[in-house]
């Protein structure tokens, strides 16, 4: 499935531009560690890219209704279905490779990212810094839709440092907007 596929598929199941926000930021953040890592980009961001298109439509189902469809009607493979099937912890899927792992540690951390960009006064994620992020984690009332001990166990499972984490999210992100 190409970006502009996945793209389309978001888009038709995805009347919020909350949500498709989010997923672009996720797809984002995807990428930017699929190149890290040498890892294949298209694969992570299409992942990154879907991973909640079905959630509006059928949020009592979200994720496995979405991994269902897309199972007939697409040609992902498997380790994009078990890592859609393994972002939501309440699926018990277990998040066995790096794809399924980064898609776990990035999603509610994004979130953050979006809400420090927009407090700003220009509202421009460019502008936030690490330790300004940092400081608006550890503030629980902040964002507080945000599962921190999901940004946390997201960090553990990569294997990377919360901090560090927080930064590569936050890079991944000023520099989809700046590219934009």
């Amino acid at each position: 499935m190409t970006r502009e596929e996945a793209l389309a598929l978001m888009q038709a199941h995805t009347p919020s531009e909350s949500l498709r926000r989010h997923m672009l930021n996720v797809e984002a953040a995807m990428r930017w560690y699929a190149r890290f890592w040498g890892e294949d980009e298209e694969l992570y961001g299409v992942t990154g890219l879907l991973h909640d298109f079905d959630y509006e439509q059928h949020p009592d189902e979200h994720p496995t209704w979405g991994v269902a469809y897309l199972r007939e009607h697409t040609d992902l493979p498997a380790e994009v279905l078990d890592a859609i099937l393994g972002h939501a912890s309440y699926t018990r899927v277990p998040r066995e490779t790096r794809l399924a792992r980064t898609l776990f540690a990035v999603d509610e951390l994004t979130g953050l990212v979006q809400a420090a960009a927009l407090i700003r006064p220009d509202r421009d994620v460019r502008g936030v810094e690490p330790s300004s992020l940092n400081k608006r984690f550890k503030t629980r009332s902040f964002a507080a839709g945000v599962n921190r001990e999901e940004v946390e166990q997201g960090a553990q499972e990569l294997g990377v440092a919360l901090e560090t984490h927080m930064t590569n999210v936050l890079r991944a992100l000023q520099e989809a907007t700046s590219a934009s």
